[in-house]
């Protein structure tokens, strides 16, 4: 029996998780990013799209990220050109989030790099609209269960 035979649910997911994290960090590491920066500006675009212009505590909520850490994030990608943040009129104490020109050209170049990789990593299921593909999908959003499905843009 191999160790992961043996190993649990949550040590398999852990190693999963762990491998995209790597893959993800070395697609988007070329223009200029990290998995944690790819995952706010790509949460971003998918809130933005629509016209909003969310909190940071609503990026986070999006993102499953801490606020605290989104924050952090958003101040590097703010330092970088990528976004903006401006006072809530309605409330002093928020602040409203959106991409800069600059930020939606490397978020839009970043989702099509992640999009291939999702493809890549996902070809051992039969690719990214597999049944297989689905019923993990599926498997890992029951086991989430208070998150809602994202916009697809992360692999």
């Amino acid at each position: 029996m191999t160790s992961t035979e043996r190993a649990t649910t949550g040590a398999l997911v852990w190693r999963l998780a762990m491998r995209w994290r790597v893959a993800l960090d070395r697609a988007v590491a070329p223009l200029g990013l990290t998995q944690a920066q790819y995952t706010v500006l790509a949460s971003l675009r998918g809130l933005t799209r629509g016209g909003e212009r969310p909190s940071q505590r609503r990026l986070a909520a999006s993102t499953g990220l801490e606020p605290i850490y989104v924050s952090k994030l958003v101040a590097v990608l703010e330092r970088a050109g990528l976004v903006e943040r401006r006072r809530d009129p309605a409330d002093a104490r928020a602040v409203q989030l959106s991409l800069t020109q600059r930020g939606v050209a490397v978020v839009d170049e970043a989702i099509g790099v992640v999009r291939d990789l999702h493809h890549e990593l996902t070809a051992p299921l039969g690719g990214p609209d597999s049944p297989r593909t689905r019923a993990l999908r599926a498997a890992l959003q029951t086991l989430l269960e208070d998150e809602s499905p994202e916009t697809g843009d992360e692999p």
